[in-house]
Order: structure tokens, then sequence, then C-alpha cells
């Protein structure tokens, strides 16, 4: 097979500020082509997170290396032994190429990814949150008018303004469906409760992702689940099945992004692993382009919960595919039949090529 890939720039809307990062205004992807010897191409994307010692440059560095060759659309098991064999981490590497197997293998198919997974894919179904990043009151009811076409929202919270910023989403949005997001970002299991409790009083909030951060002791996640009037969900303390036994008392519900598991088929069984052992399923995104949110949307049909809208948030998307109107996901104008369903919109490129390569 032959690998190119490329580092895109993405502006986003609004300056992006969660619990643990402050005033990010753009961020930094890389997209992958592989070409197989019949001509079949498949796209992938990695957006790699510094909270999992992750940067563009190392997505680079792991793709460098990488030798094409060893890659074939038809052996799933033979490209994760081989993917694993180069690092024991960089997911978000082996995401953007897990991805781009899957893309070619369904094209030559003539399949959609969801059809060539067995999981099918009701249009008009499936809804995602739009998520409120952390921000002063008057701008957060700015972005809470913008979004007024979307029926959920996710807010970020774990400052010490979450109740103020709460309080100015409501006196914007008073009876709408929010999904709290806290990052980590409540230090200890009191703290945690003390914040969902107060939340419970609002009585139209979700669920709570992640509300302490992963290196809490599992006692203590116990505890809070325990006590939590809402559900609580892990995010940075879920990566992939092999951490399902592990959550499931400590959580009602896990989130699953492809950046984080390694790709489409990690996540797959993820969720999986998941809902085997009872727990409620949300898929999650990065900031990204259509190319990744499209990979992400084939999988709906494995979960509850959605929050797909990473490439909304951004004001250069090189990339048509999967749409949110009215948070709504649909293929219905898809640019492509098969594969992902997601390719380049028009000819204006995002950033230049940084690295090409061919094996």
């Amino acid at each position: 097979m032959k690998l190119k890939f490329r580092r895109l720039d993405l502006q986003l809307v609004d300056p992006w500020t969660i619990a643990r990062a402050r005033g990010t205004t753009s961020i930094a992807v890389v997209d992958v082509e592989l070409t197989d010897g019949d001509g079949f191409i498949g796209l992938g994307e990695a957006s790699p997170a510094a909270r999992y010692n992750e940067s563009v440059e190392k997505v680079e560095a792991f793709l460098a290396k990488l030798d094409a060759n060893r890659l074939c659309v038809n052996d799933i098991d033979s490209n994760i032994s081989y993917l694993r064999a180069i690092s024991p981490g960089s997911m978000a590497a082996k995401c953007a190429i897990d991805i781009a197997l899957i893309d070619a293998a369904a094209k030559r198919a003539k399949q959609p990814v969801y059809d060539f997974l067995g999981l099918g894919f009701r249009d008009q179904h499936h809804v995602t949150s739009f998520t409120i990043g952390i921000d002063t009151p008057e701008v957060i009811r700015r972005k809470v008018l913008a979004a007024a076409q979307y029926p959920i929202l996710k807010m970020k919270v774990g400052v010490p303004e979450d109740k103020a910023n709460l309080r100015a989403l409501r006196d914007v949005a008073p009876s709408k469906v929010v999904r709290v997001d806290a990052n980590e970002g409540w230090a200890t299991k009191e703290q945690a409760l003390a914040m969902i409790e107060w939340l419970a009083t609002d009585g139209r909030i979700q669920f709570v992702e992640q509300p302490m951060p992963a290196s809490v002791l599992a006692k203590d996640w116990v505890w809070l689940k325990q006590r939590s009037p809402l559900p609580i969900f892990a995010d940075e303390s879920y990566h992939l099945a092999e951490d399902a036994e592990r959550v499931a008392g400590c959580f009602h519900g896990v989130n699953v992004k492809l950046v984080k598991a390694g790709g489409i088929t990690p996540a797959v069984e993820a969720l999986r692993a998941a809902r085997k052992l009872g727990l409620q399923t949300m898929l999650g995104c990065m900031i990204e382009t259509s190319l990744l949110t499209s990979a992400a949307a084939h999988l709906a049909e494995l979960c509850d919960y959605l929050d797909l809208d990473g490439n909304l948030l951004i004001k250069n998307n090189p990339y048509a595919g999967v749409t949110a109107d009215k948070g709504i996901l649909s293929f219905i104008h898809a640019p492509e039949r098969y594969g992902l369903r997601a390719s380049a919109e028009g000819n204006s490129p995002v950033g230049t090529p940084r690295l090409l390569v061919s094996g």
C-alpha cells in the first residue's frame, strides 16, 4: 500500500477552554491517505491530545516509520498486531491508519462502513449534543443563543465559575437538556458529590462525565457512584475493552472515542464490552474535521448517546460527510456512497503537507 499524510491546522469558531486547558484557538490534526494495489483509497485522521501525551509531531514520527507494505485491507488482525508492535501507545496515529484501512475495505466491498461492520445506520434517528466550552457568563449566553438549533447541549465545567456559568446557560435555554463534562476538574469525591448534588437540582441535567481525575482510587469512584443523584460517565478513565471490568463498578456509563481507542476496530470492541456489562454507552470526539466525525458516526447504533460535534466547532473544515442539522446525524447528503462516505470539500487545502511517505 502507499501512504500519504499531512498536517492540518484547524481554526476554532471560539477559543476553546475546558478544566485543564484555556483559550485554545487552533488545533493541529493529521490526515492520512492509504492506497491499495487496486487503487482503492482509504482516508483517516488523527487528532492527538496532550492529555494522553500525544502530539502531531509524535503522530508524524509514528507514520514516518510505518511500513505501509505490511498493511492489508483484508486482514484486520494482522494490521492490529503490526501497529501494536511499532509502539505500545500512539493511539491517535493508529486511529488514523485503522480508519483508513476500514474505509478502503468498505469501498472495495461497495458498502458504507456501517453496513460493512454489520451495524446499519438509521438516518434521522441519532442526535448529537453540542458543546459549550468554559467562558464568561456573557459569552456563554451568546454561545447558547448561537446553538439554538441543537436540542441537547454539553456544558464544560470544573472551574470555580461553574454555578454562574450554568445560570448563564439557563438564562437563554431554561428547559433544554444538558450534559455536563468536568474533564477531571473536581479534585475529591466530596467536592464532586457536592457539585453533582447541586447540578441535580436543575432538573434537566442528563449525566456528568469524568467528575474526578482518572488517577483517583477505585474505592473513591465506587463511593461517588453509590451516592451520586446523576449518572456518572467515564471518559479519561475508559479507553479500551480491557478497561470495562475495572470501570463497571465505578461508573454508570462510558464515553468511547476513536482517538483514545486507536480507531474504529478497537472502538467497536470497547463499546460492545461496556454494553455487555450493562454500562450505558456514549460516543465522543475531539476537535476534528468531518472526516473523523463521520468515521465515528458509523458506530452510532452501538450507542445510547452521541457527542459528535468536533467538526461543528471549527471554521475551516476541509471535508464533507455526516451532517448534523438540528443535531440530527445524517448521511443523506454525504458526498460518497461507500466507505466513510466523506471526502475533501472543494479544492482549498487547509495547511500544507509536512511529510509525504510512500510505501
